[in-house]
């Protein structure tokens, strides 16, 4: 098993513990290319991690992904769902009922599944103390399927009884890493069935639920890397309205 600790950076460089924010789907996602893009031109820190829920149902469609279903139209023309573009690859994924972690990463592995392995130790390990254990999954990555959580490929994470519960998506740039993972918690079965034809996965319920799960997950980030000093940060209103206008990017417009 590789150890997350190889490609740590050294002491003095700082990591961001960005406040939660529940947005809308185009900012949620403008905000993590934000991080991803100042990383690249400033190089001031070294990680940045933040969870988040979103304003309502979404649906991200992953940025590879041209196939979209009649009925997702439909649903979003009838407000049940909306939609947003992903920056990150894979299938779509339903945020509602969920929590949704974005890292972003300086210096990760130059290899993408090593670096899907360093960059999920902290939730392996926060899922195994709360009485879950977590294994890598197997199915190829080529494989297309419309819901990411369909299928579990070595980039995803499943629990013992086979059930996908995080299904993660990356974007590189210049060798700077954004990684997108959905925690599945307590989906909306109805929902969940109109959209993707099929039942709601059964889930072992987490111990811990809203802020003392989240703080009990970046406890484990911040003892997983403990060389890194880590800030809690929080949106200036300039970075804010720099978000407002990148989330332009995101927006999914229904009769394209």
């Amino acid at each position: 098993m590789i150890r997350a600790s190889n490609h740590l950076p050294n002491s003095s460089q700082r990591g961001y513990f960005l406040e939660p924010l529940a947005l809308d789907g185009p900012k949620q996602m403008a905000l993590d290319v934000l991080l991803l893009e100042e990383m690249i031109e400033e190089l001031n820190f070294s990680m940045a991690i933040r969870f988040y829920t979103w304003k309502g149902a979404w649906l991200s469609i992953g940025k590879n992904q041209h196939y979209i279903p009649q009925r997702w139209l439909e649903l979003a023309k009838r407000k049940k769902v909306k939609l947003v573009k992903r920056p990150s690859g894979g299938s779509a994924v339903l945020h509602s009922g969920g929590l949704t972690y974005s890292l972003i990463w300086n210096s990760p592995p130059k290899k993408r599944q090593e670096a899907y392995v360093q960059a999920s130790q902290w939730i392996i390990k926060s899922f195994s103390e709360l009485g879950i254990p977590l294994l890598f999954g197997n199915q190829a990555t080529s494989i297309q399927r419309e819901n990411c959580f369909s299928t579990a490929s070595a980039a995803d994470l499943i629990d013992t009884n086979g059930q996908k519960r995080i299904g993660s998506a990356q974007l590189w740039r210049r060798g700077k890493l954004l990684q997108h993972g959905e925690i599945l918690l307590n989906p909306p079965s109805s929902l969940w069935f109109e959209i993707f034809q099929e039942e709601v996965p059964q889930l072992n319920n987490l111990k811990l639920k809203g802020k003392s799960l989240e703080g009990f997950f970046l406890d484990s980030i911040a003892k997983s890397w403990p060389e890194i000093k880590w800030e809690k940060r929080n949106l200036s209103t300039t970075d804010y309205n720099k978000v407002i206008e990148k989330s332009k990017d995101y927006f999914f417009e229904l009769n394209s």
